[in-house]
């Protein structure tokens, strides 16, 4: 560790491989917590790069309880989080609608840490309990086409840096790895970063990585397609800027994203879009973020229109509503 902190004081990079063992040197206490919170310190000062973040990622992953899901294609719809907007589970709630249009979704996700509700929260709220049971997973996949990961059940490192995160409370590398530790490694993901910063680390890592990716950031800094303004759209097709006019929508308003003050609050928005009687720009909020993970799932190969029928269909039809409760009724 010692010569890994003086090539960081000396402004120098580290490898990919370098960055996976000392991650997993974290995972067995060969570090002093004063190096660990030093090196912390010290990348966050420079910034991260692409081969420092995907080595935290290797070592997560490999130190981690993978989930080997018996299926070819699914998607992962994640948020970076700390846009600190309190909106309520967009993500989560695209998610089913995903399900419910006939794709499948392997949900990686965990408590709130800046917001009312996370997504392990609502789902929570609703009587599932989370599971590591591969054989129980691969049947609610292929039975119900959606799975929930917690993610507490299957990082295994998070838990050595937990305390030294909360001591330094500002932003470290750790915040940046949640979208890309999801044990199961879906071909596709949907991202929603707050800043064009992020978007552009996140594309030149999935770029590295392989699989099909769309990043989507709200320009007035939700971590989302939140339709209350111009909002940016990077995939392996396209890097484009659009307005919530293109998709047919109207303008939303900030307060109508809000998740309220409450975990029963998050949850009644998130019941009402599924039952189809949500306003009607949060009910557009989560076809817009369901249509573009639909676009990433067909590599682009239908219009965006056509994406948001799917999307439309699913909840207008009950479908997605009927997903969640066989959901439930799996995971109780």
């Amino acid at each position: 560790m010692k010569e890994i902190l003086t090539k960081l004081l000396n402004h120098e990079e580290l490898s990919r491989e370098e960055m996976k063992q000392i991650l997993i040197g974290i995972t067995k206490s060969e570090y002093p917590t004063e190096q660990i919170t030093a090196l912390l310190t010290a990348l966050q000062m420079r910034g991260v790069t692409v081969d420092e973040l995907l080595g935290f990622r290797d070592g997560i992953l490999e130190t981690g309880v993978p989930v080997p899901l018996e299926c070819d294609r699914y998607i992962d719809v994640v948020g970076t989080g700390g846009d600190r907007k309190n909106t309520f589970n967009i993500s989560t709630t695209s998610c089913f609608v995903i399900a419910g249009a006939g794709y499948k979704v392997a949900k990686h996700g965990n408590y709130a840490a800046t917001s009312t509700s996370g997504a392990s929260n609502v789902i929570a709220q609703h009587g599932v309990k989370f599971t590591d049971d591969i054989d129980q997973l691969n049947r609610c996949m292929n039975d119900v086409g959606i799975v929930y990961l917690h993610a507490q059940l299957f990082a295994k490192a998070m838990k050595f840096v937990g305390p030294i995160r909360k001591a330094l409370q500002f932003p470290t590398i750790f915040n940046l790895l949640g979208p890309l530790v999801n044990p199961s490694q879906p071909q596709c993901q949907l991202l929603g970063v707050a800043n064009l910063d992020q978007m552009r680390l996140y594309n030149n890592v999935y770029q590295k990585l392989g699989i099909d990716y769309g990043i989507v950031n709200s320009i007035d800094g939700y971590d989302e397609i939140s339709l209350t303004g111009a909002f940016k759209v990077t995939t392996n097709q396209y890097e484009r800027i659009f307005q919530p006019a293109d998709l047919g929508f109207a303008v939303a308003r900030p307060e109508e994203l809000v998740a309220g003050a409450t975990e029963q609050e998050a949850k009644e928005i998130f019941d009402a879009v599924l039952e189809n009687r949500a306003l009607e720009a949060q009910k557009n909020i989560v076809l817009a973020n369901a249509a573009f993970a639909i676009q990433v799932l067909e590599r682009g190969n239908i219009s965006l229109d056509d994406s948001i029928a799917k999307a439309r269909e699913s909840i207008d039809s009950g479908a997605a509503l009927r997903t969640f409760k066989r959901f439930v009724e799996y995971n109780s």
